[in-house]
């Protein structure tokens, strides 16, 4: 019997765990640090939180839902989904809870597992499902640690500390920053958003499902599929539909900022797609208000009761909210993987790569969901780790009729396989200017995959045999 285990307990992990568990791979176990199953949609309960894709696309096709309330799913419903599904498919059982995995060393044909707490476990099969976007990320700036108000981050808020009535600064204007800025606008007494670079912003076309429609909204899901593949052709700086989106995020911009100053430095000065486009309603509108001010500078210094930018000018502030997004660089951050092929951090020191985003050369029976280079530009990236978890059973499937307990990418296939990744990214909007996209030493662009779902989807369907060593 093939023994699995899978770190992580977030769309990724339970996507893989229920493709394995109903092709009959019975010994699956689930790994997961914290108290509770979700990923990124346990742990991101910041004001607003919620998702930036429809939930008919942002959903398991195995597993249409008729209690989304709205188009755009909360935090909350999300969270409630998984647990739905991890229950309906027999995962939650499967999970350990609180056990965190410091290491894991490939040991007599097998991976041996290291939890913090110094015990140990071994499985024939190893899945990361940790994701790109699992350790919250903040700027190291002087005196950060004389600040005597509370500090927090969206990507792993404190519900108990509250901001009403205080003077509160957000460090960022990316995609929780949007959702978190009308929400502290409603309770703190002045509100200093600090903005390094101004992003397109597009409207977002929400509202509340009436109940009657709940049970038809999974019929959206088609037509929601065809528009967000039409953003992937925008990472084409050239192509009319990056025009399309310019047009309208600046149209979006002038109706909802009137004063021509602020418009000013909301304006983007990067191509279009070259960092994540956001949704929303009511952001622009925030920033508008009496007591909020946005500051095109980025943070500099701290002191205990102010924040520095890079202007010079220092802003009075009792907390600070950090909407700066996660380490994407450092994949599998906190995990000592060791190999035949030697230390994984090592092999990576110039930026993550894996074929097909999900196999690692001299890393034999180890397998990547949401790995390098299938983030995204346009579409759900659930379709993707749908598309992945198919992969690693039918890799298992493959490996299992041929008789062999162990298989690994080849490297010529790896390298085939990176050459023409980064060809196509190097043409992309992505290639264009600085985000988190890409490895801040190398410039190598780690995380996003250069087209659509449905190509990705096409690549990894089918196991080619020269790709892989068996054993």
């Amino acid at each position: 019997m093939t023994s699995i285990g899978i770190i992580g307990t977030g769309f990724g992990g339970i996507a893989t765990a229920v493709e394995l568990l109903t092709h009959g791979y019975d010994d699956v176990r689930l790994w997961e640090r914290a108290d509770d199953l979700g990923g990124v949609w346990r742990d991101n309960t910041y004001p607003g939180s919620g998702c930036d894709v429809p939930a008919p696309l942002y959903s398991f096709s195995f597993a249409p839902s008729d209690r989304w309330t709205r188009r755009y799913p909360t935090q909350t419903e999300i969270l409630a989904y998984l647990h739905r599904v991890a229950g309906r498919y027999g995962i939650t059982p499967r999970c350990r809870f609180g056990v965190r995995v410091v290491a894991a060393r490939w040991h007599d044909d097998r991976w041996e597992v290291t939890f913090g707490d110094g015990t140990t476990e071994s499985v024939d099969v190893l899945v990361s499902a940790v994701g790109q976007l699992s350790e919250p990320s903040a700027p190291d700036v002087a005196g950060w640690e004389s600040f005597a108000g509370p500090v927090l981050h969206a990507g792993s808020w404190d519900a108990s500390v509250d901001l009403a009535g205080r003077r509160v600064a957000v460090v960022g204007t990316g995609a929780s920053a949007i959702q978190l800025v009308p929400r502290l606008a409603e309770v703190a007494s002045e509100l200093v958003v600090l903005q390094r670079s101004a992003q397109h912003v597009l409207p977002k076309l929400d509202g509340a499902y009436p109940a009657w429609y709940r049970d038809l909204a999974a019929r959206e899901r088609r037509p929601i599929d065809w528009i967000t593949q039409q953003f992937s052709r925008g990472l084409d700086p050239s192509s009319a539909v990056a025009r399309l989106i310019d047009r309208i995020a600046s149209t979006h911009r002038r109706v909802q900022v009137r004063d021509p100053g602020l418009r000013r430095d909301l304006t983007p000065r990067h191509q279009v797609g070259c960092k994540r486009i956001l949704f929303s309603n009511d952001y622009y509108p925030a920033l508008t208000r009496e007591h909020v001010r946005l500051v095109p500078h980025e943070m500099t210094e701290v002191r205990p009761d102010a924040v520095r930018t890079a202007d010079g000018t220092w802003h009075a502030v009792d907390a600070i909210c950090f909407a700066t997004g996660f380490d994407t660089q450092e994949f599998l951050r906190g995990i000592e993987v060791t190999g035949p092929g030697g230390d994984l951090h090592e092999v990576w020191s110039g930026g993550a790569r894996a074929h097909l985003g999900i196999h690692v050369p001299g890393f034999p029976n180890l397998f990547l969901a949401y790995g390098p280079n299938t983030n995204l530009g346009g579409g759900s990236i659930i379709t993707m780790l749908e598309a992945q978890a198919r992969h690693v059973r039918a890799v298992l499937d493959r490996a299992r009729d041929r008789g062999a307990s162990r298989v690994e990418a080849r490297p010529e296939a790896e390298q085939r396989w990176d050459d023409r990744v980064q060809h196509e990214l190097a043409h992309s909007a992505w290639a264009s200017c600085t985000s988190w996209y890409r490895h801040p030493e190398t410039g190598r662009i780690t995380s996003n995959w250069p087209g659509g779902t449905h190509a990705y989807e096409r690549v990894v369907e089918h196991v080619r045999d020269d790709d892989f060593a068996w054993a």
